[in-house]
């Protein structure tokens, strides 16, 4: 079970047709890895994160991090051209400041 599928990333972008999906794939797959990584969340907490919900502190964890990488997501697809990744990232932090200071 992906944490976000293809489907709901379009949804999300309000994106109706397939000409862009191997963009949104690569760009999902890169909000995913980037915010893991501001996160500094290891492969085996990401693993739980993404596949297991037996236990509340991964629901919430599993939950700040959908909402992170659907912002991720967003940003880099709307800003394809002129992204800031500083200021992305910034707000990543803020967003995932939970996760990074351990909860998981």
């Amino acid at each position: 079970m992906a944490l976000i599928s293809l489907e709901e990333a379009k949804s999300y972008l309000r994106v109706d047709t397939e000409d862009e999906d191997a963009m949104i794939d690569i760009l999902l797959r890169s909000a995913e890895r980037l915010c893991v990584d501001v996160a500094r969340l290891t492969d085996e907490q990401w693993n739980d994160i993404n596949s297991r919900t037996d236990s509340f502190e991964l629901e919430s964890a599993r939950e700040t991090m959908r909402s992170a990488v659907l912002y991720a997501l967003a940003y880099l697809f709307e800003h394809r051209e002129e992204a800031d990744h500083h200021e992305l990232t910034l707000t990543l932090r803020s967003l995932l400041f939970s996760l990074r200071e351990g909860v998981v």
